[in-house]
C-alpha cells in the first residue's frame, strides 16, 4: 500500500483496508512469539504521528490519530492467542526531522515543548510504555526525555549509532546515557539502538565510547538488515537486506556477548527475520 509522505504507516491506522494490512502484519509477529514462547514487545505505527506533520498531512487537531492507533493494536494484542501478561503495547515516537541527518535535529528546549503533546496522546490511549526511536543528536534526546518523563508511563530512548559508538551528531553513547539520566526525572527504563546491523553494533560495544554507562544501560537493538551507514542508506531506492538465517546469527551473537535482552527488527526485516531470531533466543546463550 502507498505511504503517506508525511505519515509514514500512521494513517492506515485511520482507514479499514489500512488496518486490515497492519493486522496482517502485527498478527504475524505475535504468532512467532507464541511459538516460541516469548514475551513481545509491539509498537503503534505512530513513528511519524507528531502535530507537525499530522497538519502537513492534512488532518484536523481534533483528530486523535495516536490513540487510534494505539487502542487499534492494543485490539489486535487482545484478540490474539498469546498468553496474558507477556504481549506489552508500546508508543512510538520519533524525532522531528531526518533521522539520517542529526544536522535537523530540535535544540533540547525545543523538542520538550514539540515532542509534549504526542507523548501525552499515547499516553492517555493507554500504552505500557513508551519509545523515543532513532534519535540522532543528543540534544533532541534530552528534550525528549524530559517530554516523556512527565508523559506517565516508563519510556525508553533508543540512538542511531555509528561502529565507532557514537551518535550520528558525534557524541559518544556513554556521554549521551549519561546526560539523559541526569536531564530527566524520572530517567529512561533503559536504552536501545535501532536501524544499524547487529555486526556494527557489536563493533561499538568494543570501542571506549561505550565502556562505561552503555555496558548498565543499554537494553537491546532493533536491527537494520543492511550494513550501509544511513549515508549510504538515506535516500535509496532498492532495499539492501540479508536473509533470516545471518541476521538471527548476528543477533544471537550480541545477546551471548554483551547480554542484550530485547532484540527486535528495524528496516529490511519481517516474520521471517523475526521468526529465524525467536528460534535463536529461545535456546539458551552459548558458553
Amino acid at each position: 500500500m502507498p505511504l503517506d509522505p508525511h505519515l509514514a504507516n500512521a494513517s492506515l491506522a485511520l482507514d479499514e483496508k489500512g488496518r486490515a494490512v497492519l493486522e496482517r502484519i502485527y498478527r504475524s509477529y505475535l504468532e512467532v512469539a507464541t511459538r516460541h514462547r516469548l514475551p513481545l514487545l509491539l509498537l503503534s505505527p505512530t513513528w511519524r504521528a507528531n502535530p507537525e506533520r499530522m497538519r502537513l498531512a492534512g488532518l484536523s487537531g481534533e483528530t486523535d490519530l495516536n490513540g487510534a492507533a494505539v487502542r487499534f493494536l492494543s485490539g489486535v494484542r487482545d484478540r490474539s492467542d498469546a498468553a496474558a501478561g507477556t504481549v506489552f503495547v508500546g508508543g512510538l515516537l520519533g524525532c522531528r526531522g531526518d533521522a539520517y541527518r542529526a544536522e535537523e535535529g530540535l535544540p533540547a528546549g525545543e523538542a520538550e515543548a514539540f515532542h509534549r503533546t504526542q507523548s501525552a496522546a499515547l499516553a492517555a490511549a493507554g500504552v505500557d510504555f513508551l519509545l523515543a526511536s532513532t534519535m540522532p543528536a543528543l540534544p533532541e534526546a534530552i528534550g525528549m526525555a524530559r517530554a516523556l518523563s512527565v508523559a506517565g508511563p516508563p519510556y525508553l530512548i533508543s540512538f542511531l549509532v555509528r561502529e565507532t559508538g557514537r551518535l550520528l551528531d558525534g557524541t559518544p553513547l556513554d556521554a549521551a546515557i549519561d546526560v539523559i539520566d541526569r536531564a530527566a526525572s524520572p530517567p529512561p527504563a533503559a536504552f536501545l539502538v535501532n536501524c544499524v546491523h547487529p555486526d556494527l553494533l557489536r563493533r561499538a560495544l568494543s570501542t571506549p565510547q561505550t565502556a562505561g554507562s552503555t555496558r548498565l544501560r543499554l537494553a537491546g537493538i532493533q536491527a537494520n538488515t543492511s550494513r550501509l551507514s544511513p549515508e549510504e542508506l538515506d535516500g535509496r531506492a532498492d532495499l539492501d537486506t540479508e536473509g533470516p538465517e545471518s541476521f538471527s546469527s548476528a543477533m544471537g551473537a550480541l545477546r551471548d556477548e554483551f547480554g542484550l535482552r530485547v532484540l527486535g527488527g528495524c528496516c529490511g526485516t519481517d516474520e521471517t527475520h523475526l521468526e529465524a531470531l525467536a528460534g535463536r533466543l529461545s535456546r539458551p546463550p552459548t558458553a
